[in-house]
């Protein structure tokens, strides 16, 4: 458990570091687009082949949708409130607006960042740290470090808030993949993984995608599945 945590925490340090970059330079947005997008490409991958794959080969098909779509309505919901309370461009390559609300804001990235430590964690009992998972939620992580953070500085946070804030998202970050550790041992460990597979696939779909798609435009797909062709390639090591 004690090594799930500290997997979650590695995973979710590059919000840390895309949080220091932001502070010390100026990325531009079509960077963090395409690091966006490279993300979203090797999640969809870690998704499709390990998360599902596997859920199938535990659980009959039926409970594997029930959980997809599942996960999926319950990261919609957090979702589409976090939006109305101001936090629906807290991924944006271009930061986010001044109807935005930060609170939202920092709520989002950890809506954000359940799933994708929850996964991480339920991939460690399978014998190895799934390194496709941890390497597109780290690519994920930091274009979301670097933008929010650009934003908060806007609104007025000073460097030591805004360090103590992503310092905090990371601890929970920790805490959601040893979570995840422990689901696995239970019976319910395929639903767990399947589920939040479902809010993981929803997250890339609903965010990531569209973001990276609005600064970067024709070329997001290219480099979606420049991304995706980088999953394939990390999991036949």
């Amino acid at each position: 458990m004690a090594e799930a945590f500290l997997l979650g925490i590695a995973a979710a340090a590059t919000l840390l570091l895309g949080a220091v970059i932001a502070l010390v330079a100026s990325p531009s947005a079509r960077a963090k687009a395409i690091v966006m997008a490279l993300g979203a490409g090797v999640l969809v991958g870690s998704v499709s082949f390990e998360l599902v794959g596997e859920a199938l080969a535990e659980i009959p098909l039926w409970q594997v949708a029930a959980s997809l779509f599942l996960g999926s309505a319950v990261f919609l919901i957090g979702a589409r409130w976090l939006e109305t309370a101001g936090g629906g461009r807290r991924k944006h390559p271009e930061g986010h607006d001044e109807e935005s609300q930060d609170k939202a804001i920092v709520l989002g990235s950890v809506l954000d960042g359940v799933p994708e430590s929850v996964v991480l964690g339920l991939s460690l009992l399978q014998g190895s740290v799934s390194a496709p998972l941890l390497t597109g939620i780290a690519l994920s992580n930091l274009p979301e470090g670097m933008a929010s953070t650009a934003g908060l500085r806007r609104s007025g946070w000073s460097v030591a808030r805004i360090v103590a804030m992503w310092s905090a998202v990371v601890v929970v970050s920790g805490t959601a993949c040893a979570l995840g550790y422990l689901l696995l041992e239970t019976e319910g460990g395929a639903v767990a993984q399947a589920f939040a597979a479902g809010a993981l696939l929803t997250m890339v779909t609903d965010t990531m995608l569209p973001d990276s798609y609005s600064v970067e435009r024709t070329l997001t797909g290219g480099f979606v599945v420049a991304g995706f062709a980088l999953s394939v390639a990390l999991g036949a090591l």
